[in-house]
C-alpha cells in the first residue's frame, strides 16, 4: 500500500506516526486548493507581485520565476509559498478573470462547453420561458448554409394546426404567413393584433390565388387589388370568342371571323361590324341610261344580328358613276343593289354594316 492516495496524492497517516497533524494538515491543503476550483487567471506567466493568501491560477506558457517549469499547473499561494498542483485529465476549474468554465483534457486546459442535448430552453441574451423555449434578442439572427443550401423547417402535428411566422409590432400581431388552420398557404394582416384579413391565399391543390388583395370578380375595380388571368386582359387573351352573361363581358375583347359572305368583327361591348363581299356586274347599257341589275341580290351577313342592322355605307369602284344601296334589312340578311350612269361594264360595290350582336 502506498502512502499517498491515487487521484489526488493526499498523504496518509501511517502507524505509530509521529505528529499526525502535519500529514493530515497537508492533505487538507491539498482538498482546499482543488475542492470546488476556481482560479484568478489562466492567462499569467509571471507570479503576480502581492498574491491573496488561498490564491490559485492555472499557469500560462512560457513560465517563469517561481512558476518556471509549471505550465498548466494549478499554482496555490499557501503559507507565503507557492504550491503546485499537476491536474488530471478531466479536473474542472471556474475562471474569474474570464467568466469561464475550463476543462483539463487532451494535456491542456480548454473551455467546457455546456450540455446541447434535450436542454429544457435556451436564450440568447433573453429569458425563455415555456412556450418559446429558443428565445434571442440581437439586431439580427444569421442562418447561413454548410457549402450548399439552407432551409428552415416549420413542422405541425395535424391540419387544422397551425405553422406560420408571426410578425408583430410591440408583441402585437400585424402579419402572418403560413399553414394557418389548413394546408393552404396564407398571408393575413391585421391593424391591431385581433381582427386580421387573409389577403392571400395560395390553394394546396391547384395553386391558384385568392383573398382580399385579388379581384373577387370581372366587375371587381377595387383599387390595389391584384388582377386575375381570368378577370383581366392582355396579350393572351384580347382577340378570341366574344361572350355575355347579363349584359356583362365574359370573355375575349375583340373576335374576328370572316366566311363566304364576308367578314365581321364583335366587340365585347356588343357591337358588330359586317362588311360584305365584292358585288360586281359586267353588262353594259346604253350612254346615259341608268343600269340596275336586273333582281337585288340578298347580301346573307355573315355573323347574324340581335336585331336589323343599320347599313352604314356602300363603297363603289367609281363613285361618280355608280353607286350601292340596301333595302329591307333583316337580322341575318338585307337586299343590295347596284345603280350607274355608265355604260362601261365592270361595276362593283361592296356594303357594310353595324349593328349589335347581343
Amino acid at each position: 500500500m502506498t502512502d499517498i492516495s491515487a487521484n489526488l496524492s493526499l498523504p496518509y497517516l501511517l502507524p505509530a506516526q509521529a505528529q499526525k497533524h502535519v500529514t493530515h494538515n497537508e492533505a487538507l491543503k491539498v482538498l482546499d486548493a482543488v475542492v470546488q476550483l476556481t482560479v484568478e487567471a489562466r492567462d499569467l506567466s509571471v507570479p503576480p507581485a502581492t498574491p491573496q493568501e488561498g490564491a490559485r491560477y492555472i499557469v500560462a506558457a512560457g513560465a517563469s520565476g517561481a512558476w518556471a517549469g509549471q505550465e498548466g499547473a494549478v499554482a496555490v499561494y499557501d503559507g507565503g509559498a507557492w504550491l503546485f498542483l499537476t491536474p488530471q485529465p478531466g479536473w474542472r476549474a471556474h475562471d474569474l478573470a474570464q467568466g469561464q468554465m475550463v476543462i483539463f483534457a487532451n494535456g491542456g486546459w480548454q473551455v467546457a462547453l455546456p450540455e446541447t442535448g434535450n436542454l429544457p430552453g435556451v436564450g440568447v441574451n433573453a429569458s425563455y420561458d415555456a412556450v418559446n423555449r429558443l428565445a434571442v434578442a440581437a439586431a439580427a439572427t444569421l442562418l447561413s448554409h454548410e457549402g450548399a443550401g439552407h432551409q428552415l423547417k416549420i413542422n405541425k402535428a395535424a391540419l387544422g394546426d397551425t405553422a406560420s411566422l408571426l410578425y408583430q409590432t410591440n408583441w402585437s400581431g400585424r402579419a402572418e404567413m403560413g399553414l394557418a388552420g389548413n394546408d393552404n398557404w396564407s398571408l393575413k394582416v391585421s391593424p391591431d393584433g385581433s381582427a386580421w384579413t387573409e389577403a392571400l391565399v395560395i390553394d394546396k391543390d391547384s395553386g391558384t390565388a385568392s383573398g382580399a388583395a385579388v379581384q373577387s370578380a370581372a366587375t371587381d375595380t377595387t383599387a390595389g387589388r391584384l388582377a386575375r388571368a381570368d378577370y383581366t386582359y392582355g396579350p393572351g387573351n384580347l382577340l378570341g370568342t366574344v361572350s355575355e352573361s347579363g349584359g356583362a363581358p365574359t370573355g375575349a375583347v375583340i373576335e374576328r371571323g370572316s366566311n363566304a359572305n364576308g367578314g365581321y368583327v364583335r366587340l365585347a361591348d356588343g357591337t358588330q361590324i359586317c362588311t360584305s363581299p365584292v358585288f360586281s356586274d359586267d353588262a353594259t347599257t346604253a350612254a346615259g341610261a341608268l343600269y340596275r341589275w336586273a333582281s337585288n341580290q340578298t347580301w346573307t351577313f355573315p355573323a347574324a344580328f340581335v336585331a336589323a342592322p343599320v347599313v352604314a355605307t356602300a363603297h363603289t369602284n367609281n363613285a361618280a358613276l355608280c353607286w350601292g344601296t340596301a333595302q329591307s334589312p333583316s337580322a341575318a340578311s338585307v337586299d343590295v343593289n347596284l345603280i350607274s350612269v355608265s355604260s362601261v361594264a365592270g361595276r362593283a360595290a361592296s356594303f357594310l354594316s353595324v349593328g349589335r350582336w347581343y
